[in-house]
């Protein structure tokens, strides 16, 4: 069984607990069913986009569905009732695959054409969450500025 061992790692990191869960259950879950194959391509510097091929599927028998650092692609294709095969060569079923995305990454669009799904994939970071240049020595103090006394005398 291949299985590494991330301890000496969480033993010298803080905060990365999320990624080394998330590389254990790739490495469990990591059946070999490759079907249906996909390519991952980054499209620019904060964009990307995930091909997979699924030759013989509608548009109306995928379902693509976004959560938070998950999106699910599941393919479902009816049983042809008026077909009678005398070999089936070409796969004829059902799919799932699951991509792990990263914070702040979204699905932007998703397109079939050519027995060909691409979806993309953008990552916007919020404006609060993007690293900041701080000056040293730029602010000023604080100053507490009191009443007049002069004047009530």
């Amino acid at each position: 069984m291949n299985r590494f061992d991330f301890t000496p790692y969480r033993r010298t990191t803080v905060g990365f607990d999320r990624l080394f869960d998330l590389l254990e259950r790739q490495a469990r879950a990591n059946t070999g069913d490759n079907y249906p194959p996909f390519n991952i391509e980054r499209s620019g510097e904060e964009s990307y986009r995930i091909t997979l091929a699924v030759a013989g599927f509608k548009a109306e028998d995928i379902d693509i569905t976004a959560q938070q650092n998950l999106m699910v692609v599941k393919g479902q294709k009816p049983e042809p009732q008026d077909r009678e095969y005398l070999h089936v060569g070409i796969a004829n079923r059902g799919f799932e695959r699951r991509f792990e995305l990263a914070d702040f990454v979204r699905v932007e669009a998703a397109d079939l054409a050519d027995g060909l799904l691409t979806i993309d994939l953008v990552r916007e970071v919020p404006e609060a969450m993007k690293p900041k240049k701080v000056l040293i020595g730029a602010q000023t103090p604080l100053k507490v500025i009191e009443g007049d006394n002069s004047a009530a005398a």
